[in-house]
């Protein structure tokens, strides 16, 4: 059974984030250094997960704007987003998306945007870049902040600037399913001074995890390794506690420093970044080609999962209901646009967004990952194109 997702975690990684275990500080300044030169920026924060990243960033945002509390996101994007907004005490405002591009609909960017708008979070879906830079434009005119979720873009550049770096302030996770991992984490980067002060406040408060607390992360990330591979997946996969695969949305989740621990097991992460990002641009080619779809910048993009939009609700539910789609990796996704999420209903009761709503509905991720051999992309294909024949084929003749 493939996962949908998976990053690799090396031999040597593992032994350096033993040593972390012991060497935190070494490790953490290591990483600092590092990702500030990788990415050029002044200022880094390494937290406990991608959604901290975010509410520490909006936390920030918010003591230099007390009087804005409204954050404007996509309606169509993973559940962490609200969840940090509702976690630094803010209210969330969804903007519909554009469907051939998984961004903002940028005419109804503008009439999102109002006096009380604290920021706007231009998320890049599956590593698919937002537009950045129109959306800074509408915000600089109203006095409003642009914070990037590059969580899913690690290691993606658009005319030779990283993701993460256009924005005012932007973020990545670490967690198990991105580009790379360390287990779970989060990246802050910025390089406003005035930013960076109040991040730096924010982060003062943070506790580190205890030395027992990382050994469980370790012996987690251990775990992880060994089931990830294909031969075992399916054992983790079957365990419904483990709840591997489902989107949720949390009222609640900690925030932590980046352990030693955690910054050790990124000893090599830009040889292994630049690896796992090359091996994703061909799996997305080879599926581009093969199922004869549209991508953005013809193929460049390092999708962390493989959109495919599929031609009716029913027509992603044939697929989905196969076994083989299950073995392959496929997966359909976030179930529902964020106005749906069920805490939710009653900050945003009576809001519709239909084209968020319709990608929900027909849309289906192929995995892109190091793990899947040339005979599962050659099997994924087949499966699609007979699902896609089968469904043409069963659908009622317009005479009829």
């Amino acid at each position: 059974m493939q996962p949908p997702v998976a990053s690799p975690i090396d031999r040597l990684s593992l032994m350096h984030g033993f040593l972390g275990l012991f060497r935190a500080n070494h490790y953490g300044s290591l990483l600092d250094d590092d990702l500030k030169a990788y990415f050029g920026v002044g200022y880094v924060f390494k937290v406990s997960s991608g959604k901290a990243a975010l509410a520490l960033i909006l936390r920030a945002l918010q003591r230099l704007a007390p009087d804005k509390r409204e954050v404007v996101i996509p309606a169509y994007t993973c559940f962490s987003v609200p969840s940090a907004v509702v976690k630094a005490r803010l209210t969330p405002v969804p903007c519909d998306i554009d469907r051939s591009t998984f961004d903002y609909d940028l005419g109804m960017l503008s009439h999102c945007i109002g006096e009380r708008t604290l920021c706007v979070v231009s998320c890049h879906l599956f590593g698919m870049a937002s537009n950045v830079q129109t959306v800074r434009t509408m915000c600089s005119e109203r006095d409003v902040f642009v914070v990037e979720d590059a969580a899913q873009a690690m290691g993606v550049e658009i005319e030779g600037t990283k993701l993460g770096t256009h924005g005012d302030v932007g973020f990545f996770s670490l967690g198990r399913g991105k580009n790379i991992t360390c287990g779970s984490g989060g990246i802050l980067l910025t390089n406003s001074d005035r930013i960076a002060a109040q991040l730096a406040d924010q982060y003062l408060s943070l506790a580190s995890p205890g030395f027992f607390e990382n050994i469980r992360a370790y012996l987690q990330v251990l775990l992880q390794k060994v089931f990830i591979h294909p031969l075992l997946f399916w054992l983790p996969a079957g365990i419904p506690q483990l709840g591997i695969g489902e989107t949720l949305f949390f009222e609640d989740f900690p925030m932590k420093r980046l352990s030693g621990m955690a910054a050790g097991l990124l000893w090599n992460w830009r040889e292994r970044l630049d690896r796992v990002n090359e091996g994703r641009r061909e799996t997305a080619r080879f599926f581009a080609e093969q199922l004869h779809v549209r991508t953005c910048r013809k193929h460049s993009v390092p999708y962390l999962r493989f959109p495919f939009l599929t031609a009716s609700r029913n027509q992603k539910e044939m697929l989905m209901s196969l076994p083989q789609s299950r073995s392959l990796g496929l997966s359909p996704m976030y179930p529902t646009g964020v106005n749906a999420i069920q805490q939710l209903k009653g900050i945003l009761q009576g809001k519709t967004y239909p084209v968020a709503r319709d990608v929900a509905e027909r849309l289906v991720t192929i995995p892109t990952h190091y793990l899947l051999s040339n005979e599962d992309k050659v099997s994924i294909c087949k499966l699609i194109k007979t699902v896609l024949s089968d469904s043409q084929r069963l659908m009622p003749n317009k005479d009829d």
